[in-house]
């Protein structure tokens, strides 16, 4: 679920609040397995709000935004499910001067590395966002934020 809270800007120009936390968990390469825990997250009143998946031969890496990433974490634990915690860079990206190329072009010019990438489900104002795992999160948002880009928050995607 998405707010519409109100976001403040700290003294470097990025928003403020708590960076978007992605999960990463590594499921047997069985099917159903993605199933099951996405049904186990919404059996618990979570939705997932982008997801990307890389698959191998034994395992499958699954990188999540949860609407409330606190409780999934608790989840995780409770039913022994290994996971990992990074903080991840929301973009949102528009089709003007605000587009892919433009991001790029900025982490580029700053020398700000891209682990991964990939799209959220969830549009709030309409347009398309984008989760990025930079090499220096605090850098690459403020130097999105300074080139005119909207940069997410957890609360602007927690429930």
């Amino acid at each position: 679920m998405i707010t519409s809270k109100p976001q403040t800007q700290s003294a470097t120009g990025t928003p403020a609040g708590t960076p978007v936390r992605q999960l990463s968990v590594f499921l047997h390469n069985r099917v159903g397995a993605l199933m099951a825990l996405v049904k186990l997250l919404t059996e618990h009143r979570i939705e997932v709000l982008g997801l990307s998946l890389q698959d191998s031969t034994e395992l499958a890496l699954v990188r999540l935004i949860p609407s409330d990433p606190e409780t999934t974490e608790l989840l995780f634990i409770e039913k022994g499910i290994p996971h990992v915690v990074f903080p991840v860079t929301v973009v949102e990206l528009k089709q003007t001067d605000h587009s892919l190329v433009h991001a790029l072009s900025a982490l580029l010019s700053a020398e700000i590395n891209i682990d991964f990438s990939y799209p959220l489900f969830v549009r709030p104002a309409g347009n398309p966002l984008f989760v990025l795992h930079l090499d220096s999160p605090e850098v690459g948002g403020e130097v999105l934020s300074s080139a005119g880009f909207k940069v997410l928050t957890q609360e602007d995607l927690s429930r």
